[in-house]
């Protein structure tokens, strides 16, 4: 069998997700693949055994000495949402090394993490999305322009962060000032956009390289006032209906748009594409190229509906990048 290593943590506040996501991965894999969930935050990169042993992994060459042996891996699963692993440092560093590793490339992984280089990269080839304007945290903010150009009420992210971690839905201009220090606190770089009111979807990806699986469509519910890091992670928060209860059309818009947008992005691995949908339009919210693979995550779900299980669809992902 292969050994796969299963990265997982990370240096953002998504650590604990990206843990969930990796344990259900490795369940997932372990009957297919010898497998080992390297944990990773700041410089400390470590696999610990089942007695509560603690292995260091060499960052040399990416391999694991354990008491007997060295580990070699055929290939890394990417199980980390937000940075180093979802924003491309930890893609670069495998590509020095020759490592395989599933998902985007460290290209790729950087576009898309930055939701306004994203969104400007998109927007040349027509793709629907709300209105934006990107505040750094030295600028000096014109309330008053801000509220003309996105309106009221808009929403203040984190231009580089996920899970809805610093997003805040603001109705007020008194509230815009405390939302941007919010977002701060997760990046230097706000993205403020248009509210758009409509139904909230989502579409996942999966990318090989002879063949694209497009997942049944999600509609999220939430029962806070947004689709926040609550509602998404605490059960009974949100309702997640899939297949989704749109129209045909309004699916098969969904499914076609989320197909050419990772097309156009160069998109690989396990991806979801986020949307609003307003008045049968869908318009763009995000895509997140390391997408949450917990029991309260979409994409398993979407597979489910579709009849894949989790394990043939992550071995699948993994055995492409074995051989191309």
């Amino acid at each position: 069998m292969k050994t796969i290593a299963i990265v997982a943590g990370g240096d953002s506040p998504e650590y604990e997700v990206s843990v969930k996501s990796a344990a259900e991965v490795s369940a997932a894999l372990s009957s297919k693949y010898f497998v080992y969930i390297i944990l990773m935050r700041g410089t400390s990169w470590y696999w610990e055994d089942p007695r509560g042993g603690y292995f260091s992994i060499d960052k040399n060459d990416f391999s694991l000495h354990t008491d007997d042996m060295k580990i070699r891996f055929d290939a890394v699963f990417m199980a980390i949402h937000g940075t180093p692993g979802e924003n491309g440092p930890l893609q670069g560093y495998f590509d020095m090394l020759g490592i395989r590793y599933t998902g985007c490339s460290a290209f790729c992984s950087a576009l898309t993490f930055n939701k306004q280089a994203c969104k400007m990269f998109l927007k040349e080839y027509g793709i629907p999305m709300a209105t934006g304007k990107l505040i750094r945290r030295e600028d000096a903010v014109d309330i008053d322009e801000l509220t003309e150009t996105v309106g009221l009420p808009c929403f203040i992210k984190p231009n580089d962060s996920g899970s809805s971690f610093g997003v805040s839905k603001v109705n007020g201009k008194e509230d815009i000032v405390p939302a941007l220090e919010k977002a701060f606190k997760e990046s230097g770089e706000a993205l403020v956009e248009a509210c758009m009111n409509g139904r909230e979807a989502a579409c996942g990806v999966v990318k090989i390289k002879d063949k694209t699986i497009i997942l049944p469509v999600t509609e999220i519910i939430s029962k806070n006032e947004f689709f926040d890091y609550d509602a998404k992670y605490t059960p009974g928060k949100s309702n997640e209906i899939t297949p989704a209860g749109f129209s045909r059309e309004v699916t098969e818009e969904i499914q076609k748009l989320s197909k050419e947008i990772t097309i156009l992005l160069g998109c690989y691995g396990i991806v979801r594409v986020d949307f609003i949908v307003i008045d049968s339009k869908p318009f763009l919210l995000e895509i997140n190229t390391v997408p949450g693979m917990t029991k309260e995550s979409l994409i398993p779900q979407q597979a489910k509906a579709a009849g894949i299980s989790a394990g043939d669809m992550y071995s699948m992902v993994i055995e492409d990048i074995l051989t191309r």
